[in-house]
């Protein structure tokens, strides 16, 4: 049974219906292995914004910071999760929140699986033969969204059309929740500011 949990996110990688399929309705997915699948992907993250091989990468080595490479990966990763939940408990879907997390979390594997191959192998390929090195972290791309229009679409019992929408709305959600923080935040700011002033100002006259 325990084999069976830690090969799952594996077998999600090339048998994707069955795997979510035995994630929702055989329990066999852990929402500790999406973390730790998470996790990972920052650490990964992290060493390619600094030893991708120098033709490839375009990052400044004095402005790297790895706070901002978790923060680009662990945000978006909990707000699509936020959103998704949100958004599909009023579309009926049947996914819980701590499903949709652990789907999502199995669906960012190939990024790992492709992207530590592709940085070892940008240090030995020319300029030339880059197409091969975009090619692939493309298609890291292209397969974690499979993997997670298919997990949608599984733990939700969606048809294949509902769940491209809701995966749409998801993003326009995630939009509008950005917005509000920013505005909220924008207004905090504002507020701060106000007392502040009238504090220097009872300050200044008394």
């Amino acid at each position: 049974m325990k084999l069976d949990l830690l090969t799952l996110p594996f077998r999600v990688l090339v048998r994707p219906f069955d795997g979510f399929w035995d994630m929702k309705y055989e329990e066999k997915g852990r929402l500790t292995i999406a973390y730790i699948i998470l996790f990972f992907l920052v650490i990964v993250q992290i060493l390619r914004s600094q030893y991708v091989g120098f033709l490839y990468n375009f990052n400044n080595p004095q402005y790297l910071n790895s706070i901002n490479e978790f923060k680009y990966i662990v945000l978006p990763f909990f707000l699509w999760c936020i959103s998704n939940w949100s958004l599909t408990v009023l579309m009926d879907g049947e996914g819980k929140f701590k499903e949709i997390l652990t789907a999502t979390g199995y669906a960012v594997l190939p990024l790992i699986v492709v992207y530590v191959p592709t940085m070892i192998m940008s240090h030995f390929i020319t300029m030339e033969e880059g197409a091969f090195y975009y090619f692939f972290n493309s298609a890291a791309v292209v397969w974690a969204a499979w993997l997670l229009f298919v997990g949608m679409m599984t733990i939700h019992q969606y048809t294949p059309l509902m769940t491209v929408v809701t995966m749409g709305l998801t993003v326009i959600v995630m939009g509008i929740i950005i917005f509000l923080g920013l505005l909220t935040f924008s207004l905090i700011q504002q507020i701060q500011f106000f007392f502040e002033t009238i504090y220097r100002e009872i300050v200044f006259w008394s």
